[in-house]
């Protein structure tokens, strides 16, 4: 499959709203405009052009359409755009987190936590998914992953007026007390894939952009 435009990635969003557990999560990475109106291409003068920007489009329009629905909170409708998405775009590291946020609607923790955790393989800094990730560990049951991915996700969010921040606080304040009280000691930051000590590492996606 050919590179998607860096300008697409760019250009999409990523939204999701979810309240499970009593955490709620809704974050987007800052997002930057095309930089030039593209001229639709002839489909009979260059069609590998014409062949690209459908395929973008598409991909924006699923996008898109997913994203509405996770604000409507018709995860089904969410996960059957996102599927054609990451047809499309497999790479797309925003997409693997919407599908976990839709997932986690659905209480499909597990599957859930494998589309946060192949976010955070394509993208170490994908900070989002750190937060499903974790809140996906709690739904499992595994106080001490959740904690972990916590831990990863205050470390790797940079914006200090950020109100998830605060509930990401409260709830590894009452993960870890949890755990105190249990007389297990909580696991490292290093459990997370693509990351060490709660530090960005490089993964199989390459240099990993900042949110």
């Amino acid at each position: 499959m050919k590179k998607m435009d860096k300008r697409l990635l760019a250009a999409l969003t990523t939204a999701g709203a979810i309240a499970v557990g009593g955490l709620a999560i809704y974050l987007w990475p800052d997002p930057a405009p095309l930089s030039v109106a593209e001229q639709p291409a002839d489909p009979k003068t260059d069609p590998g052009a014409h062949s690209r920007q459908a395929r973008e489009a598409e991909i924006r329009a699923r996008f898109d359409q997913a994203v509405v629905m996770l604000h409507a909170k018709r995860y089904d409708y969410a996960i059957k755009s996102l599927h054609r998405v990451l047809e499309l775009a497999p790479k797309m590291p925003e997409a693997h987190v919407n599908m976990g946020y839709a997932l986690l609607g659905m209480e499909n923790y597990k599957a859930a936590a494998d589309f946060f955790s192949t976010a955070i393989e394509l993208n170490p800094r994908q900070v989002n998914a750190y937060y499903g990730l974790a809140v996906a560990f709690e739904g499992l049951g595994d106080i001490r992953l959740a904690i972990s991915a916590m831990r990863s996700y205050i470390h790797l969010n940079k914006n200090a007026g950020d109100p998830y921040l605060a509930k990401a606080r409260s709830a590894l304040w009452e993960w870890e007390s949890q755990v105190k009280n249990s007389g297990k000691e909580p696991l490292l930051p290093a459990a997370i894939p693509g990351n060490q000590d709660g530090k960005p590492q490089k993964g199989s996606g390459g240099k990993a952009a900042a949110d």
